[in-house]
């Protein structure tokens, strides 16, 4: 099954695609590496935004989406326009994969317990993909 984690800053969705087959992890090949809300943030642009992942989210034959889950107040709190877009991709219609929001401590007690199996340097992904990278993995062990 391919997970895609999803990381959401600002107004953009860093993504990335993990697939576990048979024990063994692999990255299928996406150009994709995060999709942008446009500066405006109209219904329209929500909608296309909203399009745009179920689209790519559907070419992939991804099964499930783990978004990092970003705080609501506090120092580290998220962003009105990244709970835009989370908002935008729970409410995909039709038979989306299931999506999934991942608290800091499931992502750090995972990673305890099932170390990422190589270090992240070693995937050729970009260095702002790498904590959508940890959420598809911790996505796929809390599955």
């Amino acid at each position: 099954m391919i997970v895609c984690g999803v990381e959401l800053t600002g107004s953009d969705a860093v993504v990335c695609l993990l697939n576990l087959d048979r024990g063994q992890f692999s990255l299928p090949e996406c150009k994709v590496r995060k999709l942008s809300l446009r500066k405006n943030h109209t219904r329209e642009d929500l909608k296309q935004f909203q399009a745009d992942f179920a689209g790519l989210m559907a070419e992939h034959e991804v099964g499930c989406v783990a978004i990092k889950e970003r705080m609501p107040k506090g120092k580290f709190a998220g962003g009105a326009i990244s709970f835009k877009l989370e908002a935008t991709i729970q409410l995909m219609a039709g038979n989306e994969p299931e999506v999934r929001l991942l608290p800091s401590s499931l992502i750090k007690s995972t990673l305890a317990s099932n170390p990422l199996p190589i270090p992240f340097a070693e995937t050729g992904l970009k260095a702002f993909q790498e904590t959508a990278f940890v959420a598809a993995y911790v996505g796929h062990m809390t599955k």
